[in-house]
Formats: structure tokens, sequence, C-alpha cells
């Protein structure tokens, strides 16, 4: 007697369909599982054969062997412990094979036999919807997470005895995406919502006008942004209110970061698809793995976390160095490939990294009168910050200490919608730019491309000239400026690069560490 069930594996924050086979046949008694398994699947075996007995199904006194194939794929996950109790009842015609083609199921057991969700159900809807399977049984709090996928039947389960139900007679409770939802979902919906509306608002902001335009060319451009200032100058606050201006999300990356949350197990708590941009926040004892992920199952980190939106490193210097210089290479790639044994994963990493940092270890330089620093522990204090991460900052803005009117008047500032607008312009402009070509944004520009994108007329050749010069600039600050002054010329609406646009960017010059005295 021979069954198979279709069921998925989380591979990165994608998924890939395996089969639960099944072959009972005589011999002596004895239960195996087999096909490259961990050890949580492996434990399948008896929660599978507990909950089978509470069931009222007693296994056959033959010899059963299940199979989780492909065995080159290492499988990990509770996720099993369904299709393998499936498989077997099918194989022992509790259950009739053909219900059995079209379907793709998921889900952990309970010695009693409920059915408990797992993480990572919408990209394993996702794969089998891809793979032409309609149906996907998964646990009931899973459900509606699966049916996210368009043109997918869910089936949400509680209990083992109400699959054999469905299989058997057809009895069950499923939804097709395009269905309304019930009056308890979208109340819950319209609540999660509610929670979800930016309550951070360049309007509430005063003072800092340097910053708040800082802001708005960082999401313009999607430059990496550096903000250096005293305790109490309104950093945090500017750091928050960013995800307020960048464009709404469109479909593809909504789907892409709902993926990544629901294999974290953070996609339960929303039950639709993000559709805000992410503001991620992580402590500075953060470890490497809990930044850029990994692990001996590798698993996305706050980097992956942040895919579409904002990565805010506050007291910046107070990370670990090798941590941040982890960074390096997802700044540079918007990706993450994490190699292991079992194969090789990749995350996505498309992020806005926004940084705050204290001018000195007390916060007050270079206000002498409150600072008592010197200048070798102003230099170990930056040298926490190694040059190669500094390089892929494009922004360093000064957040100097306000005074008692900028935190007591009340002034009409401009709202993040008002700054919105103009962000989508400018980045419309860069779409246009770029068509044809894998550049998404001014800040991707390579430098064998600014000649192209980023020329100047003569009078703005000499300003540069004379720059680079009075300034001490390197080839890659140069392009750096240029990149920026390109974005602020965007905009303005301007075809070129004009000369107030470069001076402008000027005052955002990266920071280099012989800089670091200049620019505090």
């Amino acid at each position: 007697m021979y069954s198979e069930v279709s069921c998925a594996i989380v591979s990165g924050i994608e998924s890939i369909l395996v089969r639960a086979e099944t072959d009972i046949s005589p011999g002596l008694p004895v239960f195996d599982m087999v096909g490259f398994l961990s050890s949580e699947v492996k434990e399948a075996k008896e929660r599978v054969r507990t909950a089978l007995k509470n069931c009222g199904y007693n296994l056959p006194v033959k010899r059963i062997t299940v199979n989780i194939s492909p065995a080159s794929i290492r499988k990990t996950g509770s996720g099993f412990d369904l299709p393998v109790a499936v498989s077997i009842l099918a194989a022992t015609e509790v259950i009739r094979s053909a219900q059995l083609k079209d379907l793709v199921m998921v889900g952990e057991l309970g010695l009693n036999g409920g059915i408990y969700p797992v993480n990572g159900v919408l990209s394993m809807a996702l794969a089998a919807s891809e793979c032409g399977k309609h149906i996907c049984i998964v646990p009931k709090e899973n459900s509606f997470e699966a049916s996210l996928v368009p043109q997918m039947t869910v089936v949400g389960v509680s209990h083992l005895t109400e699959v054999v139900a469905y299989l058997n007679e057809g009895i069950e409770c499923s939804r097709k995406r395009n269905e309304a939802p019930t009056d308890e979902e979208s109340a819950c919906q319209k609540e999660i919502c509610a929670e979800d509306e930016p309550e951070a608002d360049f309007a509430f902001m005063n003072g800092q006008k340097l910053l708040r335009r800082a802001c708005e060319v960082s999401a313009s451009g999607r430059h990496n942004l550096l903000m250096l200032g005293p305790p109490g100058s309104g950093k945090t606050m500017a750091a928050k209110c960013l995800p307020s201006i960048l464009p709404p999300m469109d479909k593809n990356e909504q789907m892409e970061l709902s993926k990544i949350y629901s294999v974290c197990g953070l996609f339960a708590e929303r039950k639709k698809l993000l559709d805000k941009r992410p503001f991620r926040h992580p402590h500075h004892s953060i470890s490497a793995v809990g930044l850029v992920g990994g692990g001996q199952i590798p698993h996305p980190g706050e980097i992956s976390l942040a895919n579409g939106g904002v990565l805010f490193l506050d007291e910046l210097t107070e990370f670990r160095r090798d941590t941040l210089d982890m960074l390096r290479q997802p700044l540079e790639e918007h990706q993450l490939t994490i190699g292991r044994s079992s194969g090789s994963f990749t995350f996505p990493a498309d992020f806005v990294l926004v940084a705050a940092m204290n001018p000195c270890k007390c916060g007050y330089y270079p206000d002498l009168s409150r600072c008592r620093c010197t200048q070798n522990e102003i230099d170990r204090y930056f040298g926490r910050i190694s040059q190669p991460l500094l390089d892929r900052i494009d922004i360093c803005v000064e957040a100097p200490r306000l005074n008692f009117s900028d935190i007591t008047k009340k002034a009409d500032n401009e709202s993040s919608a008002d700054i919105r607008k103009r962000v989508i312009k400018a980045l419309a402009m860069q779409r246009e730019r770029f068509k044809g070509t894998p550049i998404r944004f001014n800040s991707g520009i390579p430098n064998r491309d600014i000649p192209l994108y980023c020329s100047l007329g003569k009078k703005e050749t000499r300003f540069m000239e004379e720059m680079y010069a009075s300034l001490g600039l390197t080839a890659r600050t140069y392009h750096k400026l240029l990149k920026v002054a390109r974005t602020i010329a965007d905009l303005d609406g301007a075809d070129a690069i004009g000369l107030s646009h470069l001076q402008e960017a000027v005052c955002y010059r990266g920071l280099d560490s012989k800089d670091w005295e200049g620019v505090a």
C-alpha cells in the first residue's frame, strides 16, 4: 500500500514543494522516516503515532516507511506532521488517495490530534499556486494568511478528524481569496490598520530645517543617512518620520515583505498583506546574526525585516564594529546570501540605512563649556566605525542643539504628506531616466555612468574643481556628491545639475575619518 501527499519546505523566504510518501508492507512492525531529516522532523514519528492513536486510528502491525522526497534537500520544521499523518491514513485506506492529487497541506500535530500553526505559510501557498495546486489545507490560525494567494482554495483545520472529514466527505469551511472576509476578520483588519497608521509626522517636528531637508533628499534618492548631534536634538524623531515620506508600497513589495514576516512568525499579528513601509530600530546590543540573519538554519535578520523601508541604528558607535561591518555587502547588493552545507539561502535587504550618533562620548562637542572629551577620546570614539561602512553613507547632516523657542513655539511645519508628494515626483523622474537599465535610484548609479547621468556645465565644473581642492575630496566623495546633487536636482524638477544643487550637496558631504573634527 502506497500513498503520496504534497507539502512544502521554506528555503530562505521562498518555498519548495516536497512529497511525503508512505509505503506499508509485510514485515517486522517498524516505523521508519527517511529523507535527510532534521531532529524536529524525525520527532514527528512519535507525534504522528500518538495523535493517530488518540484519534482512534490504529497503525497496522506492518513495516511502515515514510520518505520525504527529494532526499537531497534537508527538511526542517514541524510542518510535516500533518502530511505524514494523512499519508499514513491514505496508505491504510482510511482516506481516499484520489482526493490528495491537487492539494498541499502543512501543520504541526499535537498528541491529541490538534493542528497548530507554523511559520512561512504564505510562502508555501505561493509555491503551491505556482506548481498548479489549487487547494491548501493549513492550520486554522494560518488560513487567512494562505488565502491572500489568488485563486487558492484554503481549508483551515484545527483537528486531524476535520481533515479526514473533508477528504472523505467534503465537510469543510474553505474560502477563496476573492470571497468577502467574515465580520470578525473585517473588524480585526480595521483595528490593525488603525494601529499601523504612522504616528510620526514631520508636521510635529519643530526646528532642524537642514535635518528635515536631508531626510527628504535621502528618501528621494534612497541615500543612506547619518545624523550627528547632541542628545535630544531630534535625531530619533526625524528617523521615525522618514518612512512617512517614502512612496506607497506596490503589490510586489507588499507580498515580498509579507513573506519575510511570515517566515519569521510575525505575520499572524497582522492578518493582511503588509502595506506600510517598515521601520526597524534594533538595540545596539544586537548580535550579528540578529542584525543580518543567519544561524545553523538561516533565518532573516533585521535588515530583511526592514526590506523596502528604514533600518535605524541609534547610537551607531555603541554597536560592535564587526557587526556593523557585516552590513557592507547588503548595502551594496541589496540582498544577503548565506552559504551552509545544506545549501545557499538568499534574503532581500533593500533598505535605507539611517544612523544617529553623538559628536563625542559625552555628546556635547564642540560646546567646550559642557564637553570635557580630549581629542584622542573623540578620535577613538569615531574610530569605532570603519571607513568602508562610512563609504556607503552618502549624506551626513548635523542636528544642532535646539533652543527654547524651537521647542515651545507653535510652528506651521510642513507635513509628511506634502513632502511625500515631492519625493514621489523625484522617484518618477528616476524611473524614467533609468528605464531599461538595472539602476533603480540615484544612489545606485555606478561610477562608470556618472558622466552620463550627472554631467556638469562649465560653471558647475569650475565649482567642483574648487571644492575638490579646498575640501580635499577623493574620487569616492566626489562621486557621492554628484549622486546627491542629482537627487536634489530631481526634487527641483531640473533636467541638469545646477550650481545650487551642488552647493547643497556639499553641505551633506559624507563623513570621512579625516573629516570627523570638521563635521563635529
